[in-house]
């Protein structure tokens, strides 16, 4: 971890991706040596971010690098745009070519939304490999006068890093990526993302304990702004909700329940969660069950098939 305390003001731009308010946050940096940006939200909804950078009195042009945490279209969907404004942009070096070339990427991605893709995420289109700057777990990145390092942290993705710095006013500082899951904007209810093909459960157990070992002060999860939890408190929280989720899923996939029947389950059981911890019923329909919760199902039976196919037979 890096001790030098670094003048650093960070500043949460939010996408308001679709119309939601808080729910994928663009960080931009105000470093000694100028700006950067972590995550960029989808493209559909760049013109949010543009708006925020110029509101912050600055210009698209002025932010020179970019990190995401990885490439997933609601944290790297407009890195091509701001690599074209002249940002350097960084990424986990499993998804560097992909951003170089995004047609796997984005062919996966028609597959799963068809015909809602434009509207969902917009166009993604290639960035110049000279302007992509592939990152390994625990590289340094000097960028606007900061240093910043990467840390791995898989089990949402496997092309997965947290970003971390000390900072003078806000002492050790982690943006999470996905790894830190989903604060909702209101109530104290967190909204696990378990996608397929990459959900891996004891990989993100992993990287919360690799991340609680750092000892942060303070957490800025892509989904959404500063935690208002102790950090490592919050780490145990989202670990017991992790382990629940997959138990969920593996004991409807145990006694044969269909598809259809373990989604009907999962959402009946999280809004029972959601409003315990104070969560309104609208924000857990608009953002967890109109944009998560069938896809955390497809993830969770992926991951219990891959387990049990690795295993063997009985």
């Amino acid at each position: 971890m890096l001790e030098t305390p670094q003048n650093c003001t960070i500043h949460t731009i939010d996408t308001n991706w679709l119309g939601l308010p808080r729910y994928t946050a663009a960080y931009l940096l105000e470093g000694p040596g100028g700006l950067a940006l972590v995550e960029t939200g989808p493209f559909c909804s760049n013109d949010n971010i543009v708006a925020g950078v110029r509101a912050l009195g600055h210009k698209p042009g002025d932010v020179r690098h970019v990190l995401v945490s990885h490439i997933h279209l609601d944290h790297a969907g407009a890195a091509w745009w701001w690599a074209r404004q002249g940002s350097q942009v960084h990424v986990h070096e499993f998804g560097a070519r992909h951003l170089v070339d995004p047609s796997v990427l984005m062919n996966s991605a028609t597959r799963i939304y068809g015909d809602r893709m434009d509207f969902l995420w917009g166009r993604m289109e290639p960035i110049d490999a000279a302007r992509v700057t592939a990152v390994h777990d625990g590289d340094v990145l000097e960028v606007a006068g900061l240093r910043i390092m990467a840390i791995e942290t898989p089990g949402h993705a496997r092309h997965h890093h947290a970003y971390a710095l000390t900072t003078a006013e806000h002492g050790r500082v982690c943006f999470t990526g996905d790894v830190g899951a989903m604060i909702m904007p209101e109530g104290d209810f967190i909204a696990v993302p378990t996608p397929p093909p990459e959900f891996d459960l004891e990989a993100w157990l992993a990287s919360l304990n690799r991340l609680e070992a750092m000892a942060f002060d303070v957490l800025y999860p892509s989904h959404f702004d500063r935690c208002r939890a102790e950090p490592n408190a919050y780490f145990r929280r989202l670990a017991r909700a992790l382990i629940a989720h997959a138990e969920f899923a593996r004991q409807r996939i145990d006694r044969g329940a269909m598809r259809e029947e373990i989604f009907r389950d999962l959402v009946d059981w999280q809004r029972q969660v959601a409003a315990r911890l104070g969560t309104p019923d609208r924000l857990f329909q608009d953002y967890t069950v109109d944009h998560l919760l069938d896809m955390n199902v497809t993830g969770l039976m992926r991951y219990w098939t891959k387990k049990r196919e690795s295993a063997g037979p009985a």
